[in-house]
């Protein structure tokens, strides 16, 4: 079974092309690990400057280099 690969406060980017009309690009804190389905984890993050709050996929994200 998958595990969560990030924890509540790390800070990460969107990694993907798909949000880029949808959600602005920048830091995201996640904010709370959501169940995992289909053997994918989720997430719920948070933008750090618009505060708007959206649920991704762990291959939809990336730690901040």
């Amino acid at each position: 079974m998958s595990r969560h690969k990030y924890a509540i406060g790390a800070q990460v980017k969107l990694a993907i092309s798909k949000y880029a009309g949808q959600a602005p690009p920048g830091v995201y804190a996640i904010s709370r690990l959501l169940p995992i389905e289909a053997n994918v984890c989720q997430y719920r993050v948070k933008h750090l400057e618009d505060g708007h709050e959206r649920v991704v996929q762990e291959n939809q994200i990336a730690r901040l280099s």
